[in-house]
């Protein structure tokens, strides 16, 4: 490591808030699959920035509408129209199959903006008395850092020092179909939760849960709300993660690579009955729905689409889970995913992931240590086959060797 990169680290500790614990890799360029640091090391990028990046690094094509619109306008706030946020809807909407539309910035702002309106449509439509609703949520979620979010999460180091919360929200194990039932009451207005739990090490729940969870919704009139920021656009190998159980969310989250990675974009799509609630004043954000925001998020769903990423996510995703379990390692518990959103679950006596995370990135690959003996593993949806058998060789030799 250079005496530049090592005075960087330093300024970081010294300026910035302790509030992240990052490996020591100072990169300053990507290209599709690849990173490289500021001592010209190339790395085989296994985050995708939390499945922000998941066309690929600084994609031409979302690069060029970024800045052919930055050239034109960027940002005119929602007091006035912009030509690019009606088209944004139509196509987002015609992608997904939403009747409303509502864009924001950050993933943290979806979720914020999804309990507002449900709360709404709960006391307006639904007929719950005022201020008794109730949203249920999963045991070891992750929905973003905001002080309302947190509150309902069951993580004590995201909530620790933090209160006072607020009310009105349920927590029940993940996957528990008896436990969501036993849970629902007539102030139930909506119940969230991550198709897939990400943060928590890729937990995905029993086949079946899901289609229960639906005709319960249906049937006691609550809000499912999927948050798909980090298993949506591709990364499951479905364009959404609720097409693996052949089932529809009433209000469906994204954020992250509805950028492609370029700029902060999130949206709550939903049904009219659901969005419809929110009249001009009562919600809104400046920089949602922005002409930037809008041009890059239409090409970075145009790629994901054209270029063949969501099945190639489930291609590769395939094929990578499989060689993962073909590693014989004492450290190995259990291997998870899909598509393209795995995990490496270590025994508890395997020293941690990030000491694992560590030697990968001697090797060239980056990767994420999650609840202590996890390794998140979430490539690119442009990785090649190649590149994967390259990746399957490091982590074999990795996982043998310390194991």
């Amino acid at each position: 490591m250079t005496d530049t990169t090592q005075e960087l680290i330093q300024t970081e500790l010294s300026l910035g808030a302790h509030n992240y614990k990052p490996l020591d890799v100072m990169l300053t360029r990507g290209e599709g699959v690849y990173l490289w640091d500021t001592d010209g090391n190339q790395y085989l990028d296994c985050l995708s920035a939390y499945s922000a990046v998941n066309q690929g690094h600084c994609h031409p094509k979302i690069l060029k509408a970024m800045v052919e619109q930055a050239g034109k306008l960027t940002l005119t706030s929602r007091a006035f129209r912009n030509d690019q946020l009606a088209l944004f809807y139509e196509e987002i909407a015609a992608l997904t199959g939403s009747h409303k539309v509502l864009p924001m910035n950050s993933g943290a702002e979806a979720v914020e903006s999804a309990i507002k309106a449900v709360r709404k449509w709960g006391y307006e439509v639904k007929g719950v008395p005022a201020n008794q609703a109730e949203v249920i949520v999963a045991r070891n979620n992750f929905h973003g850092r905001t002080l309302m979010i947190v509150g309902f999460s069951t993580d004590p180091v995201a909530r620790g020092g933090f209160g006072p919360f607020a009310p009105g929200f349920k927590v029940v194990e993940h996957g528990d179909i008896g436990a969501f039932e036993a849970a629902v009451t007539p102030n139930t207005v909506g119940f969230l939760i991550e198709p897939i739990q990400g943060e928590a090490g890729v937990i995905i729940p029993p086949e079946g849960y899901f289609k229960r969870v639906r005709e319960l919704c249906t049937e006691h009139n609550i809000t499912l709300i999927l948050d798909e920021i980090q298993t949506g656009l591709g990364r499951t190998g479905k364009l959404l993660a609720e097409e693996h159980e052949g089932i529809e969310a009433d209000v469906t989250l994204v954020g992250k690579a509805l950028s492609g990675g370029f700029y902060p974009v999130s949206a709550v799509l939903s049904n009219t009955e659901v969005l419809g609630v929110l009249r001009p004043g009562e919600h809104g954000s400046t920089f949602g729905g922005n002409p930037l925001a809008c041009a890059v998020a239409r090409v970075a769903l145009k790629v994901l689409v054209e270029e063949g990423m969501v099945e190639n996510a489930a291609e590769q995703g395939g094929y990578f889970m499989a060689g993962l379990s073909d590693i014989r390692s004492n450290a190995v518990k259990e291997i998870r995913g899909r598509g393209l959103m795995l995990a490496v679950e270590l025994h508890p006596g395997a020293g941690g992931a990030r000491r694992y995370c560590q030697a990968l990135k001697e090797r060239g690959i980056l990767c994420k240590d999650t609840h202590e003996h996890s390794i998140r593993i979430a490539p690119p949806l442009v990785i090649t086959r190649t590149q994967v058998d390259w990746a399957l060789e490091r982590f074999g030799t990795v996982l043998t060797e310390m194991g």
